[in-house]
C-alpha cells in the first residue's frame, strides 16, 4: 500500500480550487489544509473541502505541516510562499507558471529545495500529460529516429506565461537544453514594456544537442515540432499529439493515428498527471518528475533571454544568464492575480466545482 501523505494548497482562486478537487479526488492523499487571503472566499472554499483556512502560509504552517504544498499564487507572491515552506520543512512543494519575475529568485527557490532536499516540481504543465509523455518517450527510444530539426511555433502574447508550455515541451522531446537564444520582437510598444503583454518573438534556439530550433510568432498551428529524416512530432493544443511518418506521392507527410497506453485518472487531465508524479517522487525519494521546478526555471531564462536579444539589437545570449537580475514580468493576470478580462472571480463560484480546462470526462486517444 502506497505510503498516505498529507496535502495544502496556497492560493483558492480558480486554478487552486481545482487542485484542492484533484487532490481531493487522488488515492492516498488526504488534503489537511487550505491557505489563502481573501476572507470570504477562505471561509467558503475551507467549508466547502473540510479542511481549516488560513490567512497565509505562515500562519498555516505555525498550526499544520502538511508533507506537500501546492503554492497556486499570483507570480508576485510564489516566492514568499514557497520560500516559507522551505522553512517549514515540508517534503514536497509544487508551483505553477511561471515561477516568477526574475531569475535571482528562482534560483534561490530551486537551490534551497535542493539543499533541503525537498522536492520542487512544477504544476499545471502540458508536459506532465501522459500522451506527451509516452511520445517523449518514443522519441528517446529511438521510434522515429534521430531528431534533427525543431521549432517552436506561435511563441506570442504571453512568453513567460503559456510560453512556458512551448520551452518545456521542446527540452522534454529534445531531451536538451537551450544553450542560445537569438531573436527580434514585436511590436516594440511591448517590447520595451517591463511585461511580456503583447510580445511577439521570433528567432532561433540552439541546443545543448546541436539542434538549432526555429522560432516563429505567427503559425497556422502553435507549439512544437521535432522531426527526423522520415517523422515528426507535433505537440498542439488540440489535439494535444499528431505523429507524422513518411510522405505521399505530392510529398506531403502522410499522418498517422498515434495510439497511447490507457490510464488512470483522466478526467483530471495534465494537473493530475503533475501531481501524480509530484506524489510518486516525494514518496520514493527518487524517480523523475513530470515537470520540476528546475525545469519552470529554464522556461523562465529562455523567455526572459529572448526577451532582451530583442531589445538589445538581436544579440545572441549564451545560457546560462550571467545576469540573473533580468527580469520579465508576466501578464497582469498572472502576475497580481485576475482573470484575464481583468475582473476577479466572485465569491458564488466558489461554491461549485470548476471544470478545469477539460470536461468531466475526456476522450483518450487511442481507446
Amino acid at each position: 500500500m502506497p505510503e498516505k501523505l498529507t496535502a495544502a494548497i496556497i492560493g483558492c482562486g480558480k486554478l487552486g480550487q481545482h487542485y484542492a478537487e484533484t487532490y481531493s479526488a487522488l488515492p492516498n492523499v488526504e488534503l489537511v489544509a487550505l491557505a489563502e487571503f481573501n476572507d470570504a472566499r477562505r471561509a467558503v472554499v475551507a467549508k466547502r473541502f473540510g479542511v481549516p483556512g488560513f490567512k497565509d502560509a505562515p500562519e498555516m504552517f505555525e498550526n499544520i505541516i502538511p508533507d506537500v504544498v501546492a503554492t497556486v499564487l499570483p507570480g508576485k507572491y510564489i516566492y514568499g510562499a514557497v520560500m516559507s515552506a522551505v522553512q517549514a520543512g515540508v517534503r514536497g512543494i509544487s508551483s505553477d507558471k511561471p515561477l516568477g519575475a526574475n531569475l535571482s529568485e528562482a534560483d534561490e527557490m530551486v537551490d534551497a529545495c535542493a539543499a533541503n532536499g525537498i522536492v520542487f516540481a512544477g504544476g499545471n504543465l502540458q508536459r506532465a500529460m501522459y500522451e506527451i509523455q509516452e511520445a517523449a518517450s518514443w522519441i528517446s527510444n529511438g521510434d522515429f529516429g534521430e531528431i534533427i530539426g525543431a521549432s517552436v511555433n506561435g511563441f506570442a502574447g504571453e512568453i513567460s506565461g503559456g510560453g512556458c508550455q512551448a520551452i518545456s515541451v521542446l527540452r522534454l522531446f529534445t531531451n536538451a537544453e537551450v544553450t542560445e537564444v537569438t531573436a527580434w520582437g514585436h511590436p516594440e510598444e511591448a517590447l520595451k514594456s517591463d511585461s511580456d503583454s503583447g510580445l511577439a518573438i521570433d528567432g532561433r534556439f540552439r541546443l545543448s544537442s546541436g539542434i538549432e530550433c526555429s522560432v516563429f510568432s505567427e503559425s497556422a498551428v502553435r507549439g512544437v515540432d521535432v522531426w527526423s529524416e522520415d517523422s515528426l512530432v507535433r505537440w498542439g493544443w488540440d489535439p494535444p499529439i499528431s505523429v507524422f511518418r513518411g510522405f505521399d506521392k505530392h510529398g506531403s507527410r502522410i499522418q498517422l493515428p498515434p495510439t497511447f497506453s490507457s490510464y488512470e485518472w483522466g478526467e483530471y487531465h495534465y494537473l493530475g498527471a503533475s501531481i501524480r508524479s509530484f506524489l510518486e517522487v516525494v514518496r520514493s525519494g527518487s524517480g523523475q518528475l513530470a515537470v520540476s521546478g528546475h525545469d519552470l526555471r529554464q522556461a523562465l531564462e529562455v523567455a526572459i533571454a529572448s526577451k532582451y536579444s530583442a531589445l538589445w539589437g538581436s544579440v545572441p545570449l549564451k545560457l546560462p544568464l550571467p545576469d540573473r537580475s533580468l527580469q520579465l514580468v508576466p501578464s497582469r493576470a498572472r502576475w497580481l492575480g485576475q482573470d484575464p478580462n481583468g475582473s476577479g472571480q466572485p465569491i458564488d463560484e466558489a461554491h461549485i466545482r470548476w471544470g478545469g480546462y477539460m470536461p468531466e470526462k475526456r476522450h483518450v486517444a487511442g481507446k
